[in-house]
């Protein structure tokens, strides 16, 4: 690797992430259209009071799967063979046991979950629904963040990608034939995203008919005792997916009480797409993880150094592109998921997609600044940056903007917070890079 040029490595591993990632990310934006199209206002208010249990699902997933990805990545760098497939088999475990408890809960307490949302008569039924299934699929789903992860990092990343293309692709197809020809309502939606992952790992299979299998189950004694700190280094990666929970859940309270159901809509244009956008960023984040993880396992400053400035450039040439659309198609974009042509939720979307994405400048940076402490076995300040990110800044400046300036409040939170914890992240680099423990980057 450290002769290999680095950039080569950099755009191969990152586009296949990130198309892998944008096609992960359509199993809701999918749900979003179709629900949109098929079941209108209240079915689009349902589906965004429902997204945060998916996002907190996917998020532990891919804590699983980054943790034990991570580590995995460096222990085959050092050639500890032994030591690096105890870390997948610990991995497994640990999803296992998520996804019982998350079983648990879509059994006996989703009703109370949907409650607790802030679900009312008209769209209760159907949020209880979506939620419900996803909690019951949730093996499908950490067991295929997990399987991904590892694919990657064993060397495999155009099939991870074809992995969740596929699944992404089967899921669209399936939107539209549960919604329309079979006319299964929420239920269809949501049993089409819960089929998605099931196919992905199936496409994810074929990586164990290939020569080199670098990873494999191995049983004994003493597994679980490495599970923390792998769920250590891969928590900035739930806290990246359970922050969107975390903010859709706050921004859907404040926007029941100054636009009711119809603000709750307009919402989740603006919510589902962002989760697109996200999902780029962390396509990227993803992409470099094992290039930065090898680098610093084997010592090489630097292939650590380049690879990270190069997802930075990159995250900021995106960001101009994106808003340029955004700002440009804000109205044509709202139009999509309109199928009413609801004037007032035509109006408040427009303004959301306008001032919300002015802060994923800053989003896309401390997102890779993030990954970068992760996949360097710096767990602290990824914690922190994740931390205040997905809660200690966005949930009171989002009660303190919206008393201030009410829905526009809403919109500014995101650009405000996303800004504050760009310059701590910046801080937090600048101040650790040079400590003699670390690799300089």
């Amino acid at each position: 690797m450290k002769h290999r040029p680095y950039l080569g490595e950099y755009v191969k591993y990152t586009s296949l992430n990130v198309l892998g990632m944008i096609g992960l990310s359509c199993y809701i934006l999918a749900d979003t259209f179709f629900v949109a199209k098929g079941l209108g206002t209240n079915g689009l208010a349902a589906l965004n009071l429902a997204i945060p249990i998916y996002s907190f699902v996917h998020g532990c997933g891919l804590m699983l799967g980054m943790g034990g990805a991570t580590k995995y990545s460096i222990l085959q760098s050092q050639k500890h063979t032994g030591a690096s497939n105890r870390v997948f088999t610990g991995t497994l475990c640990a999803a296992a046991t998520f996804a019982l408890m998350f079983v648990m809960a879509g059994l006996f307490l989703s009703k109370m979950i949907t409650q607790a949302l802030g679900a009312d008569l008209a769209v209760f039924a159907m949020t209880n629904t979506y939620l419900r299934v996803i909690l019951l699929f949730s093996p499908a789903f950490l067991l295929n963040d997990v399987l991904l992860c590892f694919v990657r990092n064993d060397g495999n990343p155009k099939l991870a990608m074809m992995a969740m293309l596929g699944g992404s692709m089967s899921n669209i197809l399936l939107d539209y034939l549960f919604i329309f020809p079979l006319d299964m309502g929420i239920f269809g939606a949501v049993f089409a995203t819960g089929l998605a992952p099931v196919i992905s790992i199936l496409i994810l299979s074929l990586h164990w008919l290939g020569r080199k299998r670098g990873f494999h189950f191995m049983p004994g004694a003493g597994i679980l005792k490495g599970v923390l700190p792998l769920l250590s280094l891969g928590f900035p990666s739930l806290v990246t997916e359970v922050s969107s929970g975390i903010v859709i859940i706050v921004f859907n309270m404040i926007l029941l009480k100054l636009q009711g159901n119809v603000g709750v809509a307009a919402y989740g244009v603006v919510a589902n797409l962002s989760l697109v956008i996200i999902a780029i960023y962390t396509g990227i984040a993803q992409g470099i993880q094992p290039l930065l993880s090898k680098g610093y396992g084997s010592g090489n400053k630097e292939q650590v150094k380049r690879v990270l400035h190069y997802g930075i450039i990159t995250v900021l040439l995106l960001s101009c592109v994106i808003y340029t659309l955004i700002f440009c198609l804000d109205g044509p974009i709202a139009s999509v998921f309109n199928s009413e042509h609801n004037r007032q939720l035509q109006e408040i979307a427009q303004t959301g997609l306008k001032l919300y994405f002015t802060g994923i400048w800053f989003a896309g940076t401390n997102i890779i600044l993030s990954g970068y402490f992760t996949s360097t076995d710096c767990a602290k300040p990824a914690h922190g940056i994740s931390l205040l990110r997905g809660l200690i800044v966005i949930v009171p400046m989002a009660f303190l903007l919206s008393a201030l300036w009410g829905t526009a409040g809403v919109w500014l939170a995101f650009p405000v917070t996303e800004l504050i914890v760009a310059i701590s992240s910046f801080y937090l680099y600048r101040r650790l890079r040079d400590r003699p423990d670390r690799i300089e980057a």
